[in-house]
This record gives C-alpha cells, sequence and structure tokens, in this order.
C-alpha cells in the first residue's frame, strides 16, 4: 500500500523534471513511510512513497524496472492471488528476483499484455511504461479501493494516488469545477470521472488507460452482472457464502507486518473477525470507536463480538473537540468531501496504526448482501406503486407539511420515504433518497448565476448507471447503483484516505469481487426480504455471532453532528458559513442559509447533513482554492 505520482510527456517529448516528481511524492509521504523512489527517463518520470507490507527487503523497492530495462511500474495495492499467479507465471517461463506482487504486475503485463488486470484479485491502481511500444498504461481495481487521479496538459498526462501532489507542479492550476461542485451538493461526494478540480480526473474502476501513438483510450474491462441466477437453495447459498468469505479473509491475511480488524457493532465486521480467529493462532487485534451519545455509541456490540472471539480489544471515543481535526480532513481528501463518519474514520485509523500496519474492514458487506434501509424502502415503494402517483404525492405532502410542525427525526425520514414513493420512476426515488440537497433545493439555495454555470446534470449521475445495469428487480437495481456510486465515490474513499493519511493498510474480505460476483447471482430474496435486510448474512451470522448482537438495530457509522450543531458546534457553524467568504463565492443565496442555520439551532427542522456539507466545501475552498498549501496543517491536541 503506498502512493504513486508522476507525468509522461507524451505530447512535447520534453524530459521530466526529477525535482517535480519528487515534490509530488513528497505531498504524498504519509501514505508511504517506509521508503520512496523516484525514476526518470526522458519524457517519462514515475515516483513512489512506500508503506512495506510484503517482501521488506530494498528488492521491493518502487518505481521497479523489468531486469532487460524494457518495462517500469509504479504500483500501489496487493494482489492477494499474486502466489498462485506467481506459480503459473513461473511454468510459462518468467522468472523472479522478489516475493513481491509488484514484480508479478510486470510479468502479467508481459504475459497477457492489458488483459492482465483481469488476471488481478485484489486492490491496485498503478502505471506501466513500456518502454519498445513507447506506451502507458495504467490501471485500477475492479471496486475502486485504490485511488487514481490525472489530468493532461500541453506536455502530456500527470498521475497521482490524491489530486493535492499536482500543487507540486507550478504549470497546475488549482481551479474549482462548477460542475463537480453541483454534484457534490448533491451526494456528499464528487463522482467519478469528475473531481473537484478544473481539468483533473479519476480514473474510473475497473477501468484501464492506454496512451499510445498520441491517443489516449479508457476502457472498463469488469462490470458486476445481476442477470443469471445461481440455482441454490438457501442452505447451499449459505455455504457457498461461508466458504467464499473464509478464502477472502484467509487472502488478506497474508502480510510480513502486524494486522489488526476495524470492529463496529455491525454483522459484518464481526463475520471477518470471526473468520480470523479461525485462521490465526494469536488473538486477533481488534479496533473500535464511540460517541458518548448513546444512539450513536456501537461499543457495547462490538464488545460482544471482542468477548466471543477472545480478541485483544482497543477503544476510543469522539468528543466534539475532535472537530478540531476538520483542516487536516480537509486536507487529505483533498476535494470536497461530505461524509462526516470520515472523522471517526480517521480517529480510529490513528489509535490502530500504534499497534499494527494492516486492517481488516467490513466494508462491502450491505451492497452485497442488501444491509441499507433503502433497499428494503425500494421493495415497499415497489408494492405502493398500484396507488395512484396523485394519492402518493398528497400524502407525501401531507408528511412534509407535518415534518415541519412536528420536529421529530422519524418524522423526517417517513417524509423522505413518501417523497420517494410519489417520484415517477426508479432514478428519482434512489435519487430523493441519496441526496443531501434535492434539485428542488438546490433551487432555494443555489443564486442563479450558480446555476447556470454549474450546469448541473446530477441527476443523470443515476439515471446513467440504472439505466446500464442488468438487473431485472428494482432492488438490485439499487444495490448495483450503490456499488458503481457510493461505495466506490464515498465508502472506499473515505477508508483509503482515513487509512493512508496514517500509513495503515486496510483490506476489505467483503469486496472479494469473486465473492461479489456469487451475491450478485443470488435470488433478490437472500437479500431482502418480507421487510429483512440483509438475509442471508443473517442466516450466517446466526452460527456464529451472539444472539444480542444480532437483534440490535442497525446504525451505521454516523456521528452525532446534529446535537453537535445545536450545541458544541452551534458557533463554528455560523463563523464558517456567515463570515462574509461563502457569501462572496456567488454560490448561495445567503438568507437559505441563515434560514438552515436558525431552524436546526432551534430543532425545528434536521439541516445537519446540509450544514455539514457546506461547512466542508467551505474549508476546502479556503484551503485549496484561496490558498496554495504547501503542506498539511499541524495536528490539534483534542486533549
Amino acid at each position: 500500500m503506498c502512493g504513486i505520482a508522476g507525468r509522461v510527456n507524451f505530447i512535447s517529448g520534453a524530459p521530466v523534471e526529477r525535482d517535480v516528481v519528487q515534490r509530488m511524492c513528497d505531498l504524498l509521504a504519509h501514505r508511504g513511510p517506509d521508503g520512496e523512489g523516484v525514476w526518470c527517463d526522458g519524457p517519462v518520470g514515475f515516483g513512489h512513497r512506500r508503506l512495506a507490507i510484503l517482501d521488506l527487503s530494498p528488492l521491493g523497492r518502487q518505481p521497479m524496472t523489468t531486469e532487460d530495462g524494457t518495462l517500469t511500474v509504479t504500483y500501489n495495492g496487493e494482489i492477494f492471488n499474486f502466489p498462485e499467479l506467481r506459480t503459473e507465471l513461473e511454468g510459462l517461463g518468467h522468472h523472479f528476483r522478489t516475493r513481491c506482487d509488484t514484480e508479478v504486475i510486470l510479468a502479467a503485463y508481459r504475459q497477457w499484455d492489458v488483459g492482465c488486470v483481469r488476471h488481478f484479485a485484489g486492490m491496485f491502481a498503478f502505471v506501466l511504461w513500456d518502454a519498445p511500444r513507447r506506451r502507458v498504461f495504467a490501471a485500477r481495481d475492479r471496486l475502486g479501493k485504490k485511488p487514481f487521479y490525472y489530468h493532461c496538459d500541453r506536455d502530456g498526462i500527470v498521475f497521482a494516488s490524491e489530486s493535492k501532489a499536482f500543487l507540486a507542479d507550478a504549470q497546475f492550476q488549482a481551479r474549482v469545477d462548477l460542475p463537480s461542485v453541483s454534484r457534490y451538493l448533491s451526494y456528499q461526494y464528487v463522482p467519478a470521472p469528475r473531481s473537484g478540480f478544473a481539468g483533473v480526473q479519476k480514473l474510473p474502476p475497473a477501468h484501464t488507460l492506454v496512451i499510445e501513438d498520441g491517443r489516449v483510450h479508457v476502457e472498463c474491462y469488469w462490470k458486476l452482472s445481476y442477470r443469471h441466477k445461481a440455482p441454490l437453495r438457501e442452505p447451499d447459498a449459505i455455504e457457498a457464502v461461508t466458504d467464499r468469505l473464509r478464502t477472502a479473509v484467509r487472502r488478506r491475511l497474508l502480510s510480513d507486518v502486524p494486522l489488526g480488524a476495524f470492529l463496529s457493532g455491525g454483522i459484518d465486521s464481526g463475520l471477518v473477525v470471526s473468520f480470523m480467529a479461525e485462521c490465526l493462532d494469536a488473538p486477533v487485534r481488534t479496533f473500535s470507536i464511540g460517541f458518548q451519545e448513546s444512539a450513536y455509541n456501537e461499543l457495547p456490540a462490538a464488545r460482544l463480538v471482542a468477548e466471543r472471539f477472545g480478541t485483544a480489544h482497543r477503544e476510543f471515543v469522539v468528543r466534539p473537540t475532535a472537530v478540531d481535526l476538520l483542516p487536516r480532513l480537509v486536507w487529505h481528501y483533498g476535494e470536497p468531501y461530505a461524509d462526516s463518519s470520515a472523522l471517526p474514520t480517521y480517529m480510529l485509523s490513528e489509535l490502530t496504526r500504534q499497534h499494527v500496519t494492516v486492517v481488516l474492514t467490513g466494508d462491502g458487506g450491505d451492497e452485497s448482501f442488501g444491509g441499507y434501509d433503502r433497499y428494503r424502502a425500494t421493495a415497499i415503494a415497489r408494492r405502493l406503486d398500484a396507488i395512484p402517483r396523485v394519492a402518493r404525492r398528497a400524502i407525501a405532502s401531507a408528511i412534509s407539511a407535518a415534518a415541519r410542525v412536528v420536529p421529530a427525526a422519524r418524522l423526517q425520514r417517513a417524509e423522505r420515504f413518501a417523497r420517494g414513493c410519489a417520484a415517477p420512476n426508479l432514478s428519482r426515488r434512489y435519487a430523493s433518497w441519496m441526496m443531501h440537497f434535492t434539485p428542488e433545493a438546490k433551487l432555494r439555495l443555489c443564486t442563479p448565476e450558480f446555476i447556470e454555470a454549474a450546469a448541473d446534470d446530477s441527476d443523470a449521475v443515476l439515471d446513467d448507471v440504472l439505466a446500464s445495469s442488468d438487473a431485472r428487480d428494482a432492488v438490485e437495481r439499487v444495490l448495483d447503483a450503490d456499488v458503481r456510486t457510493y461505495l466506490a465515490d464515498d465508502l472506499l474513499v473515505k477508508v483509503d484516505i482515513a487509512t493512508m493519511a496514517h500509513g495503515l493498510e486496510a483490506r476489505s474480505p467483503f469486496l472479494d469481487h469473486e465473492l461479489m460476483e456469487l451475491a450478485a447471482s443470488l435470488p433478490v430474496g437472500l437479500k431482502v426480504r418480507g421487510g429483512q435486510t440483509k438475509v442471508l448474512l443473517r442466516r450466517l451470522a446466526a452460527t456464529r455471532l451472539p444472539e444480542q448482537l444480532r437483534r440490535l438495530p442497525k446504525k451505521g457509522f454516523g456521528v452525532p453532528i446534529d446535537h453537535w450543531f445545536r450545541a458544541e458546534l452551534r458557533a463554528f457553524a455560523r463563523d464558517t458559513l456567515l463570515d462574509g467568504r461563502l457569501a462572496g463565492r456567488g454560490y448561495f443565496k445567503m438568507p437559505f442559509v441563515e434560514q438552515m442555520l436558525a431552524e436546526h439551532a432551534a430543532g425545528r427542522r434536521s439541516w445537519h447533513l446540509q450544514l455539514w456539507n457546506l461547512v466542508m466545501l467551505e474549508l476546502w475552498h479556503r484551503m485549496f482554492i484561496d490558498t496554495r498549501p504547501a503542506g498539511p496543517p499541524p495536528r490539534p491536541a483534542l486533549g
């Protein structure tokens, strides 16, 4: 797990300045504290920051070049099936000098050309220079676990694991991409392939990028299919998932450094820990984080699992003073990002890194096996479609009016559900449940000038994803959309940035692509049935996890910012949003911003998600657009 950066001047052919690549890598030092390397050859320059996990010897250093000097790669990630691939490639006549997976990538490319990515099981982002062909070959893993940013300028292409690395290049101008800001307001993140910076793109998950003969070609090489269903009865399906999950966990235990697990109060991380306990001789090291507010605190549930499997368990409690970390969060995420659970994830990663270098997580279980309430809501709404839409809209309006009078969280959730049921199609329904600022809210918030300049197409993001899904069932189409949007651009970004900020590698067994393909092939009734979510995994958990844990409601990884914005962070929010700098950007109608602050503080309505969205956007502007930072802000003492 590392940081990569570099450039290829395929247009001008000018030599790459080694110092520029070095400075880019310096801005990624947190991703790889164990070593660095820069390799330049004429118009090509690759840089690397190393987090040593496998083959800790100097032979594992990057960028890595083949013995004949024809291929060079800089790579971030782990190929979990590299031992099997190495054996296969040795049988085909390839020879290896190291025990690391980087060398396997070079050999696989030599054997299978750009099709090598289909042989890899893992998480990766890499760039390879094929000198004889004068070809650049870049690729990103199937789910997007590892990031890859790039932009093209007058000389060629520049790339990095994080977009802030481009600040090291004097040619790069940090300008706002207004359409991306509009999408961010909708989703709390900037969906790929755009980024917050004009001209900077993300290579989408499961895509390759090839530059040859002056042409840039981006192509998708993998996609989940929900069309063909496996003829498995429930007991057989549970056995198949058990075997596949056990294999996925075992693969991710390969490490030459200490490893552990993030342990929440949910069944996904609990199952991962249960399989780790099976596979390891020593107690599993587990790490959990919680809050003083009991409605958000999952520490008691996590302790149930820790006690069941006798883990070496450590905990941490997040308090409102943690908001002092926001400047560092803004720095590390590098573009507008408003998932508030990034804050506890960042703190949990810092705690964990004091004890281990690799951590397994439960990420991905909800998206494959149907864990979110919106999947249950989709199934219910589909049955309600028999009611005339005019009646559904009337019900939604009545609930909305009541929510403005009775400021109860449940009533507001009911309002969101009813609004989705009144939507004309699945795309609008799904959007109404996912968006922070709906199109209607944006009209109240945004100035006409911003709306015109941003050319808002936020709805099109979900329209395109849902339209391209091969799932027949509405629930599975939403599952598919979550995998390709929310999971890839929100959750995986959150974990990658928060962990790598501390030089910690995160591995997610539920994101094993073969396990996800198996899950996609299962009947939808094994995921959501009769109002119950995650049906199959709950059956599996019944055989492995404490019964008390399985009875607890799903809390997710929420942060009590609704309470904080009414108490400890009330002044902070007002100072950030109303000191004149946000108004001067011309994006928003400030009376509506003031209305949100006042209504939330008074408890008349919950605007915490929207306020956090605006706060993080403004802090990003101040750090990356108003100034040009040379490094991260100092870490505050939280007490």
